[in-house]
């Protein structure tokens, strides 16, 4: 229904950001770094996801696509509601997040306020099992080799290259987003980066 609030920051409150678009107020329930991109009184934009329910329409609204598809992809993990989401998305960046799925740390998932164990085996092995759907329908071979033809594709581009799939991008959009990027000698997390960067321009 809504894409992005594009307006200007009226209120910030906890976990919450009010955007006036043309007189209207829209109240966007977000994450610590979201409102740490706001500033009230100036202009702020907001890519949103509308949550509705039997007894529920709320907004959820996010600085960055990066951390909208990666609130979606946490929401569709069973047991894990949107506010669960934000608590995780206020800890986490969309690329530390990543990196935590696709190693299996579980342990640095639960620094999360309200993730327990149990929740955090869940979200990594659910994300998992997604983003190896998603190699298989892809083509995407992350052992080297294969439909991803990225210049020496070591263990760290192969590293990056599952976080990027966790995040939802395709074997195309990966390979084109690793080209170019110093994988020899870059961190794990900077690589991501970097390569959300190329794929968010």
């Amino acid at each position: 229904m809504f894409y992005y609030l594009d307006g200007t920051v009226a209120e910030i409150l906890p976990y919450l950001a009010v955007i006036d678009c043309g007189g209207v107020g829209y109240a966007c329930k977000t994450t610590n770094y979201t409102l740490s991109r706001l500033k009230k009184g100036q202009r702020g934009k907001l890519y949103t996801y509308l949550n509705v329910g039997e007894d529920v329409f709320d907004l959820y609204g996010f600085a960055t696509q990066n951390e909208l598809n990666s609130f979606k992809l946490l929401i569709g993990v069973s047991g894990v509601g949107p506010k669960a989401a934000l608590a995780i998305l206020s800890t986490f960046t969309p690329e530390s997040l990543a990196m935590a799925i696709v190693t299996g740390d579980e342990k640095s998932l639960t620094a999360a306020p309200g993730i327990g164990k149990k929740i955090a085996q869940r979200i990594i092995l659910e994300l998992k099992d997604k983003m190896a759907k998603e190699s298989a329908a892809t083509g995407l071979d992350f052992s080297g080799g294969g439909a991803v033809s990225a210049p020496a594709f070591t263990s760290k581009a192969t590293e990056a290259a599952q976080a990027l799939a966790v995040l939802g991008y395709t074997s195309a959009e990966v390979a084109q987003a690793l080209k170019g990027v110093d994988v020899e000698n870059l961190s794990l997390e900077e690589i991501i980066r970097q390569s959300l960067k190329k794929m968010v321009k």
